[in-house]
């Protein structure tokens, strides 16, 4: 596979880890497992457990794990045909998808800003009353 052909591999298979990552991890449809997660981050009694239940909470951390998910269905590798193929190919599906998430974040972030200057405006203007 030529090198072209790996790195836009590479920014395909971001997009996947990037959305089950901020899905599981933000989203409304995980709310209740999520916060079940949190609690369990905070009050478990064991480091391990509390570490565990952890990586449901951190889109960072979660992303590892679903790029390892992604490495075994894929068999993708970049730039050595082997065991190093998957090592670089894991660490920079982990980054590449973070990239995508922080852009995701922003954006919305941008659009959330966008809506409140919105609303800021309307009140200010008031009803309108007939002419």
């Amino acid at each position: 596979m030529t090198l072209g052909l790996q790195v836009a591999w590479l920014l395909l298979l971001a997009i996947p880890v990037a959305c089950i990552a901020w899905t599981v991890t933000h989203e409304e449809v995980f709310r209740e497992p999520r916060q079940y997660c949190q609690e369990e981050s905070i009050r478990a009694d064991r480091l391990v457990r509390r570490k565990f239940f952890y990586l449901f909470t951190c889109e960072y951390c979660f992303s590892h794990y679903v790029t390892a998910a992604i490495l075994l269905i894929t068999h993708y590798k970049l730039l050595f045909p082997d065991w190093r193929g998957y090592l670089v190919s894991f660490f920079s599906l982990v980054w590449v998808a973070n990239q995508y998430m922080s852009i995701y974040n922003r954006l919305r972030l941008d659009i959330k800003h966008e809506q409140v200057e919105i609303k800021a405006e309307e009140k200010d203007m008031g009803p309108r009353r007939a002419a």
